[in-house]
């Protein structure tokens, strides 16, 4: 495991999340370091990572638990360190970092064989629903086992699904979800005609609200 990048929160709120990638790029891609940062300034301390299939320079993904131990893992070593003890945990990621995420929520994941902090929530940002095309190839067997609030942040025009496509499955689930809509929002949250910086911000401030918020 390669050293976790952490941003340290500017004015600490005893928030702390563990942001993984996406499966294209690692954590120093522009959307990871420019979330990372938004969030930080928001009072949330924000920890990402990179993949091992990223560290030993793949191009494709490892399978699902190589990818969830590694997240566990990384999980385990943040909540270790004193800087974040007392911290409120959240996990999440990026497109398929979130997915990963909700697989840990789902097992029912504890830090440290129960030594670290429970998981206050999940964050999914654009949430991959399907492949894009294949909207029969649901990626939601597991999502009604979560019990941890859950935080999905979708574009209005997400190929990867649709906040239409996604309600159903948010139905169907007994955890208490938020679906924050992107209005015009692709997979990366790019809206048309609109300041990427100003549309990421906006997405901040949603998540920092509801991880900050009483009800989480």
């Amino acid at each position: 495991m390669t050293e976790p990048t952490v941003y340290r929160a500017a004015a600490p709120s005893g928030r702390l999340l563990v942001l993984a990638h996406g499966a294209g790029a690692g954590q120093q891609h522009p959307f990871m370091t420019a979330m990372s940062s938004l969030l930080a300034a928001r009072g949330i301390a924000v920890v990402t990572f990179d993949f091992d299939y990223i560290n030993g320079r793949r191009k494709a993904p490892d399978k699902a638990p190589v990818l969830e131990a590694c997240f566990g893992r990384v999980i385990v070593w943040v909540t270790a360190q004193p800087e974040f003890s007392g911290h409120r945990l959240f996990i999440g990621g990026k497109s398929m970092g979130g997915r990963m995420a909700t697989h840990l929520a789902a097992a029912g994941f504890v830090a440290r064989g129960g030594a670290g902090p429970s998981l206050a929530g999940v964050m999914a940002l654009g949430y991959p629903l399907h492949p894009p095309g294949k909207p029969l190839q649901l990626r939601t067997a597991h999502l009604p086992a979560i019990r941890t609030p859950l935080l999905i942040v979708q574009g209005s025009r997400d190929t990867f699904g649709t906040p239409d496509e996604l309600r159903p499955v948010i139905e169907s689930m007994t955890a208490p979800v938020t679906l924050h809509v992107v209005a015009g929002g692709d997979h990366s949250f790019a809206v048309s005609r609109s300041p990427r910086d100003a549309v990421l911000s906006a997405v901040a401030d949603v998540i920092s609200a509801w991880a900050i918020s009483s009800d989480v």
